[in-house]
Order: C-alpha cells, then structure tokens, then sequence
C-alpha cells in the first residue's frame, strides 16, 4: 500500500518541483519503490528527472481523460527504484475538457488506484496555482507536503492554501492529513531566512520539518543537466538536506 504524497503551494518559485524530484529520488536511493507523478502543465518535474518529452507516447493527461491505463504510461528513471508518469502542456487540456464532467475532482485518484500496492511511496508535483489539477492532486492524496520559501511574503497565501485543503477534506478526501512544512531556500547568510523559520515555527509547530533545504549553487544546476542532485552532485548540501528528509519523512509514516 502507497503512501501518497502531494508537494503543494499555489505560489510560484518555493521549491515545488526541486523538492517532488528530489525527495522522489531520495527515497528510491533508499531502495523505497517510488513513483514520481508530474502533475503540473509545465512538465519541469519531467525534464528534470531527465526525460525527453517529445520522445514519450502517452503522458497523465491521456490518463486523466480515460485514453490510456495508469501502468501504459509509467516509464523509467535512471534510478533503479524510480518510476515516473511525465506531462507536457497538453495537461492544460484537462482543465476544459473535464469542465462539465460530474467525477472531475476524482480523476486522479481513479487512475492511480491500480497504481497502489506496486508502489511504498507515491509523490505528486502539482501546479503553482489552486486549480482543478491541484484539487485532484489533494483528492488523490494521503499526505500534502507544503513548500514554504525563507523569502519576504513566504507566509502570504499560505491562508488561502489551508482553506482550500479544508475545503477538499470537508467534501472530497477527509483521510488529507499535513505531513509538514518544508522550509525551502534557506540562507544561512540573512536574518530574513531565520525570521521566516521562526514565524513559521511559531505559528505551525510541530507541523515544521526538523529538515531545512539550504539555497545551494548545485541544486539549482541539477535540472538543466535532468538529473536529480543524488545524481548530479551526491556530496553536495543539497542532496544531503533531501536524503535527510527522506528519512525524516520514512520515520514518521513508520509512527503512523
């Protein structure tokens, strides 16, 4: 059974698909049988994992609108225990074309159900906004991770992004549970990066990840070369803060 995990924040620029990329590739170095699912039309998550979008047949969103099973468009990482389902901008499509459609807030959890008992951990990247594509990924999860940038306004719109889990809990998953606030962009350099940490301690609690992911050069690098910083630079902080989130996150579901 799949722990299923969806990295959410409607703001752009938080370390959304660093950290979906990055955990996904943490775990399954872990030998966690993982699932990475980009959910977002951008397709970043994609690319950055290191596949070609044009040589793919069948993305999620074929899938999302019943043209294609689940296990058609798993396809392989470079890591062993890595499987992802790509996107490209033709997922915008979903959007209108699910509309009208009475079961459209449930897509997502429709076509990964076969999905979960081949897989321990199951990580959704969702889109910078609070869209359909959003509210599928949230319906489809067990968990929302919330990336949450150590910069001027971090904590702006976070507000809007609790209520709208309230909403999804209230009429379409009320199993979502906050698996935590991961503070993301972390300068060790500002006193803004420590207030930041400090308001979001205050406010959420326990909710804050002990694990902190620091701003560093080669996790910025890591996706123009389509590898994830386990790959690209093994040694580097970066992948360091996300192997040590991997196991904060392997740790606490062994409590649940």
């Amino acid at each position: 059974m799949s722990h299923i995990i969806c990295i959410a924040n409607q703001k752009g620029g938080v370390g959304k698909t660093t950290t979906a990329i990055n955990l996904s590739a943490a775990l399954a170095v872990s030998e966690k049988r993982t699932l990475l699912v980009d959910c977002d039309p951008q397709g970043n998550a994609t690319t950055g994992i290191g596949l070609d979008k044009s040589s793919i047949d069948k993305t999620l969103y074929h899938g999302l609108i019943g043209k294609a099973a689940a296990k058609s468009l798993v396809v392989d990482s470079e890591i062993n225990f890595l499987k992802v389902i790509p996107s490209r901008v033709e997922l915008i499509g979903f959007e209108i074309e699910m509309m009208f459609e009475p079961n459209r807030e449930t897509a997502l959890k429709n076509l990964l159900a076969p999905l979960v008992d081949s897989f321990e951990y199951i990580i959704i990247d969702s889109p910078p906004s609070l869209s359909l594509l959003t509210v599928n990924a949230l319906t489809a999860a067990d968990y929302m991770l919330i990336p949450l940038q150590c910069e001027f306004y971090a904590l702006e719109g976070l507000g809007q992004l609790l209520q709208t889990v309230r909403r999804v809990k209230h009429s379409l998953n009320p199993n979502l549970k906050i698996a935590g606030i991961l503070l993301t962009m972390f300068d060790k350099r500002t006193n803004l990066s420590q207030q930041v940490a400090e308001e979001a301690e205050k406010y959420f609690k326990n909710l804050v990840f002990k694990t902190i992911i620091y701003r560093n050069v080669r996790l910025g690098e890591a996706p123009s070369f389509g590898k994830p910083i386990l790959l690209y630079d093994a040694v580097s902080t970066g992948a360091q803060n996300y192997f040590n989130l991997a196991k904060e996150i392997m740790g606490a579901q062994c409590k649940k």
